[in-house]
């Protein structure tokens, strides 16, 4: 998926390292730089892709999503907010299916800096009774630097939902989640670990103690991905297993084994935006090869 994201024809040129182009029905940002690979739709202001010079793809993509108006997408970052989960409808929140606006670029040798934004709207008040402006920044480099500011008055719970590509979901471990956990595949449960996570079948915590830092070892791929959390409350770990796998028309039945979610999340501690104090939560991602 990532190679023909990035053999899509140019619609527009942006500037020397950022182009528009059209997958099916939807807008995507694509940049291409000495230093990283990347890809953002306008819809969701979702990140689909990035990769830095000489590593493998970071980002997960299901080969089975559509890129139609108004339907989620499988895979990447999606920005979960102003809700977490299936608490309403439509499950992690409506911006993930709204169009945001390019506002903002920037390049140098580095990368790329690019700047979205999402204001209420008369579909966003059918879904929710507030004002609000969404501001998501993607800094892509050697590093990948998502954040999201929530300006307004309101709470709302959120999650940076990130799709890792790995190996082999049966190698990979986690560190740095911390003991306590709700197990939502057991109904909401509260529940505890002990030493790093290992994904065994279905998976679906929320982790609210976690470290700052969260390590995916993936011995398949021969790297460790780095996820450092910025203002979050929660880390999520998801992945659904073979037969939640094979139910879901738009990811493929082994989908599974190739994907993991380390979430940057405020489930148990909502955001506030008061005024002129804008409700932050970021991430920043690394990989390096493992010695």
């Amino acid at each position: 998926m990532n190679e023909k994201i990035f053999s899509l024809p140019v619609t527009t040129q942006i500037s020397p390292y950022i182009s528009l182009r059209q997958l099916d029905e939807l807008g995507i940002v694509v940049i291409s730089h000495p230093k990283v690979r990347a890809a953002v739709a306008l819809q969701g202001a979702q990140l689909l892709a990035w990769q830095p010079s000489g590593a493998k793809p970071v980002i997960w993509l299901s080969a089975n999503t559509p890129f139609k108006t108004g339907q989620a997408i499988r895979g990447g970052v999606l920005i979960c907010w102003p809700w977490f989960g299936a608490i309403a409808q439509p499950s992690h929140g409506f911006v993930r299916t709204q169009p945001w606006c390019l506002t903002s670029h920037d390049e140098d040798e580095n990368g790329v800096i690019l700047t979205f934004t999402l204001k209420d709207n008369e579909q966003t008040y059918k879904r929710w009774p507030h004002a609000f402006t969404l501001i998501a920044r993607f800094k892509l480099g050697v590093k990948c630097e998502i954040e999201l500011e929530s300006h307004g008055d309101y709470q709302a719970t959120a999650a940076l939902h990130t799709y890792f590509q790995i190996g082999d979901i049966a190698q990979i471990q986690v560190a740095g989640l911390g003991d306590s956990y709700i197990d939502k595949v057991a109904g909401g449960l509260p529940a505890c670990q002990t030493g790093n996570l290992r994904f065994i079948s279905q998976t679906d915590r929320v982790y609210n103690q976690p470290e700052a830092l969260s390590l995916i070892t993936d011995p398949a791929l021969q790297r460790t991905l780095e996820v450092h959390h910025h203002h979050m409350s929660d880390v999520i770990a998801w992945n659904p297993g073979v037969e939640l796998s094979c139910s879901m028309p738009d990811m493929t039945n082994d989908g599974y084994k190739t994907m993991v979610c380390v979430e940057t999340g405020r489930v148990s501690r909502p955001l506030v935006a008061a005024g002129e104090q804008p409700a932050p939560l970021a991430v920043t991602l690394c990989s390096r090869k493992n010695t």
